[in-house]
This record gives structure tokens, sequence and C-alpha cells, in this order.
């Protein structure tokens, strides 16, 4: 018959075992993965705090990462922050989205309900980003943003039913303009709270909509 000591040994080597099975286990992230972790949390955290409070030490604390993986994957703290900029700009693809039909404000409503939704996925971020906050003039900066305004505007055209006037540069121009409108009533409605979402949802459709029916034509008569 076992001793008393090897019965305890098998009990205490059952009970950790069975504490290791209730334990979930950490899964080895792939490096795609790893980079995805980083970026999500600097994201959230240039949405907390000016671009200067932001540590990428705190940074690897919260990601669940050493801080050389930080270095590894995205450089320093200005090359993570532009890789931000980037991902807050970045439109999702075509293919996974619904392009609005029906009538002119059909289209619009649709297409600004869809913009509030982009904007609204990483809200206090995406006001920051756009607006410059906490990092001056950037040249760097300022050149994703202004690619970012030119993607948008043809992205918008598409999606008002104006897909033909992306070439004209007088109206890509104009829906650039109107994306200024969009940044200063995105800050209103996710930092300052002065208005609501479907506040600036009317604000913003009822603009759009005398864009195209009314100052279009007058710029370009084929509208």
């Amino acid at each position: 018959m076992p001793g008393l000591s090897e019965v305890r040994n098998e009990t205490a080597s059952s009970a950790a075992a069975s504490a290791d099975e209730a334990q979930p286990r950490r899964r080895r992230l792939e490096p795609d993965e790893r980079r995805a972790q980083i970026l999500a949390c600097a994201i959230d955290m240039f949405g907390e705090r000016p671009y200067a409070a932001v540590s990428t030490a705190e940074l690897a604390q919260r990601a669940g990462v050493a801080r050389g993986l930080i270095n590894h994957y995205f450089g320093n703290k200005r090359d993570l922050y532009l890789a931000v900029v980037r991902r807050m700009v970045t439109l999702p693809r075509l293919d996974d989205m619904v392009t609005p039909s029906g009538t002119d404000r059909e289209r619009v409503d649709g297409s600004v309900h869809w913009l509030l939704d982009v904007i609204s996925e990483h809200g206090s971020t995406w006001v920051k980003v756009t607006s410059h906050e906490g990092v001056g003039n950037d040249p760097e900066v300022q050149h994703i943003l202004d690619q970012a305004d030119d993607a948008a505007a043809e992205r918008m055209l598409l999606m008002v039913g104006r897909a033909d006037s992306t070439h004209t540069a007088e109206l890509r121009a104009m829906v650039r303009a109107f994306g200024g409108l969009v940044k200063v009533a995105g800050r209103e409605w996710i930092t300052r709270g002065t208005l609501t979402r479907e506040q600036v949802h009317i604000l913003l459709a009822d603009m759009l909509m005398t864009l195209m029916t009314e100052t279009m034509p007058k710029v370009d008569p084929r509208r």
C-alpha cells in the first residue's frame, strides 16, 4: 500500500494539474496578431491623452509585450503614431460595404450614416488625429491626411451617385471642403458633447444635399 507521503504527493499533483487545466492557456500570437495588438493599444492611448503624454514603456505594459517589440514592429514612438494616423483615416474596402441606393436624399442619408459609423469606431482618437492635436505641424502627418481627404472625397462622390464626377477637380475640392465640416462636427459630437449624433447627421446630410443639388450644378452644369 502507498505510504501517507505518497498519497499526499499524488493529491498535490492532481490538484496542481486541475489548476493548470482551469487556467486559460496563453496562445502564442503570430507576428501580424502581435502587431495588431500593439496598434490597438496605441489607438486607445493616443485617444486618451496627448501625444507627449504617451509612453512606449506604458504602452508595452498595457499590450503585454516587451518594449523592444514596439521598436521591432513600428520603430520609434513617432513611427507608431504615424501608423495610428494611417489606421484612423483608412476607409473600409468597397467590397466590405453596401453603396446606398434610391433617391438623392436616401443616398445622402445612407452615406452620412456610414461616415458617422466610421468616425465612431475610434471616436476620440479620430478627432485628435484629424485635428493635429498634440503633434503640431508635422509634414508627414499632413501628407497622410491630405491623401486620406482625396480618397474620402472620391468615396463620397461614389456613394452619393456622382462617381462620374471623380475626375472633376473642382467637385472633389468641394467635397474635401465638406470634409472640413465633418471634422469640426465630429469634434463637437465626440469631444465636446455639444451635438448628438442625430444632430450631426442632420447637419451633414443637409449640407451634403445642398452641395449636390445646388452648388455642384453651378460649378459643373453637367450635374
